[in-house]
């Protein structure tokens, strides 16, 4: 029975787009009629939850020395590991459920408590990461997030053992998602049982390079031309932006060449840990993309979900608009939320001659749910979210700076008006008394006539592309993972998809010198120049009768088809996960 490792800091809680992916295998058919046991691992975080809730509302908690919980067969050795190496252990199962094909998985959950560790333990694990792969755990001890990855590896490994994943017939794969899992990869490697496991990276990102393009006020437009002439000419990371051993990911990522192999969620991601040193070109990887939902919905549908919409849009800014545009995601600096307002500037008169209104309806936020009876009270003071106000509960700091462009734009505009949804979720008790009351949050999925996701840096991009299968136009950047599934999944172009490439330089000089000297106004050149072309597609494309509205539903949903997480399973993760099972190269250990 083939047994699957996932390493990771959403063992319990989805965050973010591991969480994603695990929601995606572990709901998907293809997937499990292979890999029947899975085991989610990571560090224990203290929060409210207690007992039998430990593993949250779906989990069941078989063993918890933290509530004196001892249901499992394996508590007595458990409880051995736990005196060995100081630590806590929480282990259960989980229940993943897919409502829309009935799909359930319950994978094992081990949580370690890292809080206390015993110190010589630790001091030795490091000293042979050091030793066997060269990782100065030292120069990263005062950061906890380095620390307490470090710090799980060894429990992990013996509670993995304990579990009775170690078989001559078949290795446990240890899939590390992201620089977390990496030192529990490692520590496999470096166990007596080593030729019992295999290691897989799970590159979700290359950290080292969303460090580069978010901090360059050249971001991807500098960044990925300096990319592609450095490794034409033989150039890694270090060489051109400088020793970047000093950030602790950076030096986990490294050490994933020492892997089975590597997935890859997008075709730039696969570049980019090239790029991280000379030692990946030899390195086994290969793309394996994340998968995308896909439902069937009728015209009919559609439209039911984009009246909603558009009385929404009625209720607070007394218009219903022709066109409902939307941008579902996290507020941080890599989604280039300002290249929406771009492209808007130069649609808005476009529409003006047409007579045609529009709304963007941004629902982002970079700080958790707000309560619903604050929402409430700014709502009834200042007409939230056509008016914000600085301060929480209502604008942080990073969303102040969003908001600003936001009025810039709104002032200057007659035909089209964004509205800043600073909240996390899309329901009337979440979103104030003036959404519709059966507003739920497929709506603004299946109502949406266009998705924005312009980012200056996105491995794959799941948000993006979801309304796809509803008919929605996708915009989004040629940087991002999902552009290279859709072109795959549709053969080549398709009216659903608008792909802005901001990359393209109008003179590209061959010297790696010239190109990182790219900032901020070259970059803001090119990006009107795109974002004109962007405008123009969208109101050639944008539907206007039943007829377009249903050609684009059957179209999207026949390519998201062809993308969902049972086609990622069968075509790309499983035939990786077998590659690595059978590797038999030889470890190069530094």
């Amino acid at each position: 029975m083939q047994t699957v490792v996932h390493v990771t800091h959403e063992a319990i809680q989805k965050i973010g787009g591991i969480g994603a992916v695990l929601e995606g295998l572990l709901t998907s058919r293809e997937y499990l009629q292979t890999v029947p046991r899975n085991i989610l691992v990571g560090p224990f975080w203290p929060s409210e939850a207690h007992g039998e809730q430990r593993l949250g509302a779906n989990g069941e908690v078989l063993y918890s020395s933290l509530d004196q919980l001892y249901r499992s067969p394996l508590a007595g050795h458990f409880r051995e590991i736990e005196q060995e190496f100081d630590v806590g252990i929480v282990y259960g199962r989980r229940k993943y459920f897919d409502k829309d094909t009935g799909v359930t998985s319950t994978p094992e959950v081990l949580l370690i408590d890292v809080a206390r560790f015993d110190a010589k333990k630790l001091g030795t694990f490091k000293f042979d990461l050091w030793k066997t792969f060269g990782i100065e755990s030292a120069r990263y001890e005062n950061i906890w997030d380095y620390e307490q990855y470090t710090r799980l590896a060894l429990p992990a490994i013996a509670a993995l053992r304990a579990l009775g994943v170690c078989s001559d017939a078949e290795p446990c794969v240890i899939l590390s998602h992201e620089y977390m899992g990496m030192p529990t990869a490692l520590a496999a490697l470096m166990d007596p049982m080593h030729a019992q496991f295999r290691t897989i990276f799970y590159a979700h990102e290359v950290a080292t390079m969303r460090r580069l393009i978010e901090h360059s006020p050249g971001h991807d437009t500098m960044f990925y031309n300096v990319m592609r002439a450095a490794m034409a000419s033989g150039h890694f990371v270090d060489e051109v932006f400088g020793d970047q051993s000093s950030y602790y990911k950076h030096s986990l990522v490294k050490a994933a060449r020492h892997c089975d192999n590597i997935f890859c969620v997008g075709d730039y991601v696969q570049k980019e840990m090239k790029f991280l040193s000379p030692d990946f070109i030899a390195v086994d990887s290969q793309v394996a993309y994340n998968g995308v939902p896909h439902f069937r919905i009728t015209a009919d549908e559609k439209m039911a979900s984009r009246r909603k919409l558009q009385q929404y849009c009625q209720n607070l800014l007394k218009y219903k608009p022709d066109y409902v545009f939307t941008h579902v995601t996290r507020l941080v600096p890599s989604k280039g939320m300002w290249r929406d307002l771009r492209v808007l500037e130069h649609l808005e008169p476009m529409l003006r001659e047409r007579n045609e209104t529009a709304v963007l309806l941004a629902l982002s936020t970079e700080v958790p749910r707000r309560r619903g009876d604050d929402i409430c009270r700014m709502e009834q003071a200042y007409h939230w979210p056509v008016v914000h106000r600085e301060g929480l509960p209502d604008l942080s700091t990073g969303e102040a700076v969003y908001y600003q462009g936001v009025q810039e734009f709104n002032a200057s505009s007659r035909n089209i008006k964004v509205v800043f949804i600073n909240q996390f979720g899309f329901e009337q008790k979440l979103c104030g008394m003036r959404m519709p009351p059966d507003v739920e949050f497929m709506d603004i999925r299946k109502g949406s006539d266009v998705e924005f996701g312009q980012s200056i840096y996105e491995p794959f991009g799941i948000a993006q592309v979801e309304p796809i299968s509803f008919g929605g136009i996708c915009v989004f950047s040629n940087v991002c993972g999902c552009a290279g599934f859709v072109r795959k999944a549709a053969g080549g172009d398709t009216p659903n998809v608008i792909v802005a490439d901001y990359t393209e330089l109008p003179e590209r000089s061959p010297r790696t010198e010239d190109l990182l000297a790219i900032g901020q106004s070259q970059r803001e050149a090119i990006e009107h120049k795109v974002a004109e072309y962007v405008a123009g597609e969208l109101l050639h494309r944008l539907p206007r009768s039943p007829e377009e509205f249903a050609q684009f539903i059957d179209r999207g949903h026949d390519l998201a088809s062809r993308m969902s997480w049972d086609v990622v399973a069968r075509e790309y993760v499983l035939p990786g996960i077998a590659r690595a099972c059978k590797a038999s190269r030889l470890r190069q250990i530094a």
